[in-house]
């Protein structure tokens, strides 16, 4: 029993204070760096947020419009907790080809963005991302997409302002279910500083919400995200996407379907 003890509190003690390292994954790359997105047409912008933060935006352009027409909208895409915005860039793309721009802040540590990091200050660089498009869209052009990680951060700024709609690929219920899910023996509510509670987030949204999730999900299993359906208003859809993995619903004929039809509402 003291052996047990001893193991449970090492573990608990590690996971305490190496949480940072085990839920986030940044790749940083220098100022200079040049992305290759594959001649997608782009263009990158800093946002000083103060003397340490500095926001790195990566503008995707749409490509099915010609120089002089105007893009449907603005899509501000949240990406996961892994390497930067080149990473999501394959899951991005798509969006482009339907006449919208694509634009993907990194966080803090991720690619060229630096600054300190908290829940909290990914909801104030999320705030200040959304009030960059304001001065360029109105709320009725522009779409907030979370992906993985990224769904809590979209969904707690869907849940302070206005936007055309919320989509969430792959969300989690929040950080403390899933860590249950995972390890149950511990105290989560205690033990995590990130909770990125999704469930009560969406309640407070107006703004229509498309949640995609896939059943064959390793990372954030269907049953956790199955919890956010009863939240949902009506003319909300939460797409179930049988055999869909963490990062392949893209090439489901459904995930296409479905989000085309969203796009051309």
């Amino acid at each position: 029993m003291k052996v047990v003890l001893l193991l449970y509190g090492i573990v608990g003690i590690a996971v305490y204070y190496a949480q940072e390292h085990i839920l986030f994954h940044p790749t940083a790359v220098p100022k200079s760096f040049v992305y290759d997105f594959g001649g997608q047409p782009h263009a990158e912008l800093n946002i000083p947020y103060d003397q340490e933060t500095n926001l790195n935006v990566v503008e995707l352009r749409a490509t099915d419009r010609s120089e002089d027409s105007l893009a449907k909208g603005v899509v501000l895409y949240f990406h996961g907790n892994r390497h930067n915005v080149a990473w999501d860039f394959p899951f991005a793309k798509r969006l482009t080809s339907k006449g919208y721009e694509v634009w993907m802040m990194d966080y803090p540590g991720y690619g060229k963005s630096t600054g300190p990091f908290s829940e909290q200050k990914l909801y104030d660089y999320a705030l200040v991302f959304y009030k960059l498009a304001r001065s360029r869209w109105p709320p009725s052009q522009i779409i907030l997409y979370g992906r993985s990680m990224g769904t809590g951060i979209a969904a707690e700024l869907a849940s302070v302002r206005d936007c055309r709609r919320l989509v969430l690929e792959s969300p989690y219920y929040s950080l403390e279910s899933l860590a249950y899910h995972y390890l149950p023996v511990y105290p989560w509510s205690r033990l995590l500083h990130y909770h990125f509670p999704t469930y009560s987030y969406l309640p407070a949204v107006t703004a229509p919400v498309t949640i995609f999730h896939g059943t064959g999900d390793r990372t954030v299993p269907y049953s956790n995200a199955l919890r956010l359906k009863s939240l949902l208003k009506s003319g909300d859809e939460f797409i179930t996407i049988e055999g869909g993995g963490h990062r392949d619903l893209y090439q489901f004929p459904l995930y296409t379907e479905k989000l085309d039809s969203v796009l051309a509402l």
